[in-house]
Formats: structure tokens, C-alpha cells, sequence
């Protein structure tokens, strides 16, 4: 047999340690000169004041996240507010082009419903794009809390736009490519 091949283990493998080492348990940490109590354990900071300072950092965390949502919020209504004024100044076009259209197929004053519309959705955009996001959401408070039906209603059918806008894109995604709906 080789000496590399595996030999069951003895008494004789295994070392005990030297006679003089002795086994010494640790102290309890309450006669080690350490204590522990509320006031004294350190916060993140290592400054000591315990829940006291605990409290104050989490407050201060709370509130630095409020900001930032509230500045995000800012930044994705101001987004909106311009966008929405783009939108509409495109409506106001669209219907002052169709208002020429109407004159020479219905009549004059139809024609001029058109401009009325338009005259009407211009200074809706007007009103949108210069007002600050502070006082068009006081707005929308002060409309909500006069009447909530209204608003309820809104928003229902807003929902529903967006709905269908959603469902056409999902169905002209799923359609195939020679197919095209009218």
C-alpha cells in the first residue's frame, strides 16, 4: 500500500495541546467596565442622544424625501402645464383652419361657432400657460369642492379617453401589418 492511500485515523494522530495552557472564561460585560443604557447608545452619526437623536434623524430623512417628491412633483406638472399648452395652442389651430372649411361648406355663421371654439380654447391655453402650478392646482381645488360632480364626471371621462387611446394602441400593435382598420 502506498503512503498516499487513505489509512483509518489513531490515537496517535491526533496532538493535544501543551500542559500549561489553561482555559480562562471572559468576563461578564457588567464587570468589564462597559455599560449600556438608552442615553448612552450612538446613533448612525456616532453622536450619542439615543431615541432622542433616532427620532430627529428619521424626521429629517422623512422630510428631505417630501422635498424631493414635491420638487419632482413641480418638475412633472410644470412638464405637463407646458405641454398642455402646446397641445391646445395645436387645437386652436386645427379649428381656425376648420372654421374657413366650415365658412365655404355650411355658411358664415357656423364658420364663426368654430372661431368661438377656438377663441374659447385659446384662452384656456393662454390661462394654463401663464399661471404657475400653485394657483392651477388651487384652481382645481377651488372647482372641485364647488362642484364634484363635475368633477367626478371629468374624470370619468378622461379615463375613458385615455382608456380607448390605450386600447387602440394595443390593438393596432396586435393587428398584422397588411390588415390596417380604417
Amino acid at each position: 500500500m502506498a503512503d498516499n492511500d487513505a489509512k483509518p485515523m489513531t490515537g496517535s494522530d491526533i496532538e493535544t495541546p501543551p500542559a500549561d495552557t489553561s482555559f480562562r472564561p471572559a468576563e461578564p460585560l457588567k464587570n468589564a467596565g462597559v455599560e449600556f443604557s438608552a442615553d448612552t447608545v450612538g446613533d448612525a452619526t456616532g453622536t450619542t442622544g439615543g431615541t432622542a437623536s433616532a427620532g430627529t434623524t428619521l424626521r429629517e430623512g422623512a422630510g428631505k424625501l417630501g422635498s424631493q417628491a414635491t420638487d419632482r412633483l413641480r418638475a412633472y406638472a410644470a412638464d405637463g402645464q407646458a405641454r398642455a399648452g402646446d397641445a391646445l395652442g395645436q387645437i386652436v389651430q386645427m379649428l381656425n383652419d376648420a372654421a374657413g372649411q366650415v365658412d365655404d361648406k355650411l355658411g358664415a355663421q357656423y364658420g364663426d361657432y368654430a372661431r368661438q371654439a377656438a377663441g374659447t380654447v385659446n384662452g384656456f391655453a393662454d390661462t394654463i400657460r401663464n399661471k404657475d402650478v400653485d394657483e392651477l392646482f388651487n384652481d382645481v381645488r377651488t372647482m372641485i369642492s364647488k362642484s364634484p360632480a363635475i368633477a367626478i364626471g371629468a374624470a370619468a371621462a378622461l379615463g375613458f379617453v385615455v382608456a380607448r387611446i390605450a386600447q387602440s394602441g394595443i390593438e393596432a400593435e396586435r393587428a398584422p401589418a397588411g390588415n390596417n382598420r380604417a
